[in-house]
């Protein structure tokens, strides 16, 4: 499925090309493209405690950051609580989502060798529960073999700890609106990253100090028990509030830009070729 140009333009100067996966008007992703060689590959996922009122939008401003610093960014939208999401519909778009990165990647000649998943909020929950698809159990929202497999996952302030997160009733009871009421005991186990735990992937769960909207504890609990499990995973806290960790410019966001050139192996591609 061809791109076509979609938003405003990178800070390499492109427009990002949109790719659609689906027939659903949030089922697609812009890819943004940096002007000279490829660092590694970003797939951006939004937050906004899964519900419609927030979008891809979010990640527009990291997409353009990165891209000006050599990294080809997939900026994912995906069905939402509210506007057709929630339990299995949001899981499958996200599966989906990545997925579709493979066909853009050999339109663009991109090696997916490299693919840090970076989630913000209920994204760095989508992110991790993404690195761990392939270990679902066959018929599960998300299962199978992945067509792109994540590298790394680096998650902003990422809700990490549905038990906690639900019986915090954070955002207002949003782990319930996302999967519904917790009858099903099997959906929740499936939908919790901390069920996932050891990935076999690195996690880097950055927090900001003074997050009021998700509590640190929620990247400390993920931490500490993939560790125990012998997981590689770094619990990395930052100045700042819940919107620090994807404002370009804050310390947060240096820090983060850190680990992901640390995640890619990163060094500068040097000046474009012609």
């Amino acid at each position: 499925m061809r791109g076509t140009g979609a938003g405003s333009g990178s800070a390499g100067g492109a427009a990002p090309q949109r790719y659609g996966y689906g027939e659903d008007p949030s089922q697609f992703a812009d890819l943004y493209l940096p002007d000279r060689g490829v660092r590694g590959v970003v797939v951006i996922i939004h937050g906004g405690y899964w519900r419609s009122t927030y979008g891809a939008e979010l990640g527009e401003p990291l997409a353009r950051d990165l891209a000006g610093r050599g990294y080809a960014c997939w900026n994912l939208e995906y069905r939402r609580a509210g506007n057709g999401g929630g339990w299995p519909a949001t899981f499958d778009d996200v599966a989906a989502g990545i997925d579709a990165l493979g066909r853009a990647a050999a339109e663009h000649g991109l090696d997916l060798g490299s693919t840090t998943a970076l989630g913000h909020s209920a994204g760095g929950h989508l992110a991790v529960w993404a690195a761990g698809r392939a270990r679902l159990p066959s018929g599960a929202p998300g299962s199978g073999m992945p067509a792109v497999p994540l590298t790394a996952v680096v998650s902003q302030a990422g809700v990490l700890d549905l038990g906690e997160a639900r019986e915090l009733r954070l955002s207002d009871g949003a782990v319930e609106n996302l999967l519904g009421a917790p009858g099903d005991a099997e959906r929740y186990r499936l939908a919790d990253p901390m069920t996932a735990i050891p990935l076999d992937i690195p996690v880097y769960a950055v927090h900001g100090t003074e997050d009021t909207t998700v509590p640190p504890s929620q990247a400390e609990n993920y931490v500490a028990a993939a560790t125990a499990a012998g997981a590689a995973a770094e619990l990395v806290l930052v100045p700042g509030d819940h919107f620090d960790v994807i404002t370009p410019g804050t310390e947060a966001w240096e820090r983060i830009v850190g680990l992901l050139d640390a995640a890619a192996g990163a060094t500068d591609p040097g000046p474009p070729e012609g």
